[in-house]
């Protein structure tokens, strides 16, 4: 066991105003299996590119053991894999590669095909075994389920859950819960570590947050019982001091003295009262810094006159001569929030732009309802460019609504001044979802919308989602998600 000690961590992009980390301290377990959650944006990312001294920042960072980052960029992606895992690690044996693909149920073959050909859950898979191949390293895993079917999210967990020493970046629920036994969060004004998974944080987080708001409204009562009390006690003391060199109702001198000592006693209660209402306000002021904003939002999906949105009777997909499916038969009903499933590669984002009048290669038939609008959102951001007003106005739609949900999904108002293109993933993310909010659809198709997304929002937009009652069509691996989600699924 060794410790990575920060202390005194202070970092800012160049040419930023405001300080990503400011004077943190905290230390970790080279032991602990260590889920990082946190708002997008926030700086998960960032840390981990600090911990690999990537960027320049005052403080400290002392470790006794190495870091290796995730996911690892494989320069020459011809090469076989086998070739590619020993460039990770020269001196690992075939046998210790044999054994490490076998936990994350990768066969043998894989080795010999080109690094390239291999899917994206394959790559994920492979890279991580090579990684934890090395000794002496700390891992640092940003996000590796992104893209990832639901089975393959699944062998990851169970891999994870056998390992130790690493921080894993996640915003999956499911994930988290089974492989970690601490978290690190980056809450809005700190950094805290708690033993335990992702539900034990949330449910502690849930009972901290809940105390603060109880304690601020108690001190907001005492503040302004004090206030007043202090007024009546000063206003008192006032008046006897002034009248204390007038004569009495009848007729004689007050003892001034008697008077003076009375009303200095007086005055001397009132600032008293002063003093202890403002610990109050400083003890006020200490509450409710880390509570998350995270607002209802809202949508206002069309009603559409008919039953039947879309329907599919022996639906075939082709790329090119390769058949993606076969045969496939659904309906997608009023009021239905279907879930897409299937591996990666079977076809569910062509399904998605077929429905959405994308010219795709199909045979059998697919009915769309006519004068059905459709609200998109698509996996790719890469588009993605220019400010948020400009985009508003491209889209059609309200800025100021737009700009009132991304303020609800976590951003601050100086963001909206920067370009698109040097958001977050997880930001440009909810620019896309924004957008479909902004927008008035009978029916809602998202592809992935969630990748990259804080589990806050997501919590956020599962509400939503539930109260709303939005017809929606969506592919999402987020099991959690899923199951709260859906009312039907489509499995191909």
């Amino acid at each position: 066991m060794s410790m990575i000690n920060v202390t005194n961590l202070t970092f800012a992009y160049e040419g930023s105003f405001e300080n990503i980390f400011d004077n943190v301290s905290f230390q970790i377990d080279t032991d602990w299996k260590l889920g990082f959650t946190g708002r997008n944006g926030r700086g998960k990312t960032t840390f981990l590119k600090l911990l690999m001294g990537e960027y320049q920042y005052t403080g400290t960072i002392d470790s006794s053991v190495g870091f290796e980052y995730f996911p690892y960029t494989v320069e020459d992606r011809s090469q076989d894999t086998i070739k590619a895992i020993k460039h990770i690690c020269p001196m690992i044996k075939d046998w210790e590669i044999l054994r490490e693909i076998s936990l994350l149920d990768i066969s043998e073959e894989i080795l010999g095909r080109p690094f390239e050909t291999l899917s994206n859950g394959e790559q994920t898979k492979v890279l991580l075994a090579a990684m934890f191949l090395k000794s002496n390293q700390f891992l640092l895993i940003d996000e590796p389920t992104n893209h990832l079917d639901a089975e393959g999210r699944k062998i990851i967990g169970e891999y994870l859950k056998q390992k130790k020493s690493f921080i894993l970046v996640s915003h999956d629920r499911t994930l988290l819960d089974a492989c970690v036994d601490h978290m690190l969060s980056i809450n809005r004004t700190n950094i805290e570590i708690q033993q335990g998974n992702f539900s034990s944080w949330w449910h502690n987080k849930q009972l901290q947050d809940s105390f603060d708001i109880a304690e601020n409204i108690k001190l907001k009562k005492k503040i302004s019982r004090l206030s007043q009390a202090a007024k009546r006690t000063k206003k008192w003391s006032e008046r006897a001091e002034t009248r204390k060199y007038g004569p009495t109702d009848s007729g004689g001198m007050l003892d001034r003295g008697y008077v003076g000592h009375k009303a200095a006693k007086i005055m001397k209660r009132a600032k008293s009262q002063e003093n202890r209402m403002r610990d109050a306000i400083k003890e006020k002021s200490g509450l409710l810094h880390n509570i998350e904003q995270n607002d209802s939002l809202r949508i206002s999906p069309l009603s559409f006159p008919k039953r039947v949105l879309a329907e599919s009777r022996d639906l075939s997909i082709f790329y090119g001569d390769m058949r993606v499916f076969s045969h496939v038969n659904f309906q997608i009903n009023r009021g239905e929030r279907i879930a897409l499933t299937g591996k990666n590669g079977s076809g569910k984002s062509s399904l998605l732009r077929l429905i959405c009048g994308e010219n795709i290669e199909h045979t059998g038939s697919l009915s769309v309802a006519g004068g059905l609008l459709v609200s998109y959102v698509s996996q790719d951001t890469s588009s993605l460019k220019g400010g948020l007003s400009e985009y508003a106005v491209s889209c059609g739609i309200d800025e100021s609504l737009f700009k009132a949900i991304l303020r609800k999904l976590g951003f601050e108002r100086i963001q909206f001044e920067n370009d698109i293109a040097a958001f977050s993933e997880g930001q440009k993310k909810k620019v896309l979802i924004s957008r479909s909010l902004c927008e008035q659809a009978h029916l809602y198709v998202w592809d992935e919308p969630l990748n990259y997304v804080d589990v806050i929002s997501r919590m956020q937009i599962e509400e939503l989602l539930l109260s709303c009652r939005p017809t929606l069509l969506f592919v999402e691996h987020d099991i959690s998600f899923q199951n709260s989600i859906a009312t039907a699924k489509i499995e191909l």
